[in-house]
């Protein structure tokens, strides 16, 4: 007897669903789609348990017949393709023809539906891929598919599924794309009875946007408006020159708006919501020398073009595509999205530095490429200038009182540390702190400010630069985490509470985590539908930084924090209020803080690097003063 035999339809269809139905918001995402394609304006999502226990989606589109019902759970049925040819130009969200069968093998489902062609509805019912029932029913037009007890008998699937607050913040995520992608819809979502997101029907994406994410985001956002560009694509030498039309709308932020990962990224390819590594890569092109490389954009794309350019079938849950001209599309979107940011030229919200004294030093366009180099968070490149008035006077302030001077001796060789900085350090011969000089630190003695930036200071084994915002943030880290072991955190109350607005998965964050957040210091409560109100927040914090703080702190991603312990969580969250707390760069700090600074750094356990990696002090040492003066 031969080895190779046919799989029967249930393990196909449980195959399938291994490719289609990745979790509950994979099965969202199918349901979603087929009602969009069904011409459906209204969309009522119920979940329970993340979507383990219920899944119910309720949509007024075109229903199906009795046949069509029955029919559409049969493996690759389809109303979407008739032809081969038609896999060259899909229009629908939907084709494979596997979404349902695949849903309907993993979980309990009925499908409740009713066309406008018949006088009643029809109800099927299936468990395990198994058809229970088929009856005729008293319906409304539209369609309602319940799901109960996903991966009820696939148990090792069930035991992949994460936390419920990740599920449904994966459902929540994927609502909030197709009801930006459809602004003239209404979308409700509801999560254990309580409402995530309902948004009614509006004329325009900028009132869609202005519904979901509120007026602060709404003000910090770029329109594209509507850019058409009809490109020559390239062929065989045989073949004519053909003309295609790409067409890109949207809002994208302007430079000042920094994120720390993708998930304020939206992109849609001819009203597919994808994740596709190309225009990704475009949009941080267009971005190049506006932000620090480790920071993104919000962006809310919608590209449309012809079907023949865009394949579609490379992934079953159709979440990634492929561009026939993959460069063209490429260089559109950077060149559009650049050239709308030079044209505008957004205002930054970063607070203009003092005006300088006349004298400035070292020239704006070679230390501002220094400071580029550097990364630091709070410094935007957008809004750098040629203007050398931008950086205060250069001020060196000599100690209040003598102190002994040093005597310099021949300096054993020490060992440099490499840095991984493409535009090379500011000081060539400098090297950044290591382990072996942390006892040097409590003998320096501070000489002053390099442009109210940098702490000069000279110790017995050479001259050290510190940069005073890294320094002070590491300060800042290990007093929060220390307080908050110790149950001591400092707080601020607020004259008036801040209310903020959040998005259906911030409120999800919010609510994982608003324990962990009193705990270090703030004191929040919900205050209506996706919004909270701040009574306090942790001492320290500027009162114009508390909301970004908490923004910082909900846009900490699933992925990033995927298997990580509640102490890592902890200690992101303290690196961002240290972060926003902490002494700024072109901030003129007196002698007595400087000398506060440099012993609390020395006090600190790890004085080498700040919480986020950044190096905190470089050292140019004896030796090598030395060895440039000729003198060994």
């Amino acid at each position: 007897m031969g080895r190779i035999r046919i799989l029967s339809d249930t393990v196909a269809n449980k195959i399938a669903a291994g490719e289609v139905v990745e979790r509950p918001a994979s099965v969202v995402k199918e349901l979603l789609e087929n009602s969009l394609d069904a011409g459906a304006s209204e969309f009522r999502i119920e979940v329970e348990a993340g979507g383990r226990r219920l899944i119910r989606l309720a949509d007024d589109g075109s229903g199906m017949l009795r046949d069509d019902a029955l029919l559409a759970f049969e493996r690759h049925a389809t109303s979407k393709l008739a032809d081969v040819k038609d896999l060259l130009s899909i229009a629908t969200l939907g084709f494979r023809g596997e979404a349902l069968p695949s849903i309907a093998s993993v979980s309990r489902l009925l499908l409740e539906t009713r066309s406008p062609e018949e006088q009643s509805g029809t109800a099927v019912e299936f468990a395990g891929g198994k058809l229970l029932r088929c009856d005729e029913a008293a319906l409304g037009a539209g369609t309602v598919i319940t799901i109960r007890d996903l991966f009820f008998n696939v148990p090792a699937r069930k035991k992949f599924l994460r936390s419920e607050q990740t599920e449904i913040a994966h459902i929540a995520s994927l609502v909030t794309h197709y009801s930006l992608a459809h602004p003239g819809k209404t979308f409700v979502l509801r999560h254990n009875n309580a409402e995530l997101l309902s948004v009614t029907p509006v004329a325009t994406l900028r009132e869609r946007v202005f519904q979901v994410f509120g007026s602060q985001i709404l003000d910090d956002l770029v329109d594209l408006g509507d850019r058409n560009r009809d490109l020559n694509m390239p062929t065989e030498p045989e073949e004519p020159q053909f003309t295609r039309r790409f067409r890109l709308r949207g809002f994208v932020s302007g430079p000042q708006v920094q994120k720390y990962n993708r998930n304020s990224i939206y992109l849609f390819v001819n009203g597919r919501l994808i994740r596709d590594r190309l225009l990704l890569h475009a949009i941080s092109a267009a971005y190049h020398n506006l932000m620090p490389p480790a920071c993104y954009p919000f962006a809310l794309l919608f590209l449309d073009c012809d079907a023949e350019e865009v394949d579609v079938n490379v992934h079953p849950s159709k979440t990634e595509v492929r561009f026939r001209h993959g460069s063209v599309v490429h260089d559109f979107v950077r060149d559009t999205i650049r050239d709308i940011l030079m044209a505008q030229r957004p205002a930054s919200n970063i607070p203009a530095p003092t005006p300088p004294q006349p004298g400035a030093g070292l020239p704006f366009s070679e230390f501002s490429q220094r400071i580029e180099s550097m990364n630091f968070p709070s410094f935007s490149a957008a809004a750098a200038s040629t203007d050398t008035a931008v950086l205060p006077e250069f001020i060196l302030r000599r100690p209040v009182s003598p102190e002994p001077r040093f005597e310099f001796e021949p300096a054993p060789p020490t060992q440099k540390l490499a840095m991984p900085d493409t535009h090379g350090p500011l000081f060539p011969d400098a090297e950044p702190l290591s382990p072996e000089s942390l006892d040097a630190l409590s003998d320096l003695r501070p000489l002053g400010q390099i442009h109210d930036s940098f702490i000069i200071a000279a110790g017995r084994d050479g001259l050290w630069i510190i940069d005073q915002h890294v320094a002070h943030e590491r300060i800042l880290f290990e007093q929060v985490l220390a307080q908050r072991a110790s149950g001591g955190t400092e707080s601020q109350r607020l004259l008036v509470p801040l209310v903020i607005g959040l998005s259906a998965a911030q409120q999800i964050e919010y609510a994982r985590i608003a324990e962990e957040l009193d705990a270090l210091g703030f004191e929040t409560e919900p205050f209506g539908n996706r919004t909270v109100a701040v009574k306090a927040a942790p001492a320290g914090i500027p009162a114009p930084e508390i909301e970004k703080v908490l923004f910082e702190i909900l846009e900490i991603s699933e992925r990033e924090l995927r298997g990580a312990s509640l102490d890592d969580v902890r200690r992101a969250m303290a690196a961002s209020i240290a972060c926003r707390a902490a002494i700024k760069i072109n901030m003129r700090l007196e002698p007595a803080k400087i000398d506060w600074l440099l012993r609390s750094l020395a006090a600190t356990s790890c004085p080498m690097s700040c919480p986020h990696g950044r190096p905190i002090a470089l050292r140019y040492s004896t030796r090598d003063i030395l060895k440039s003066f000729h003198r060994i």
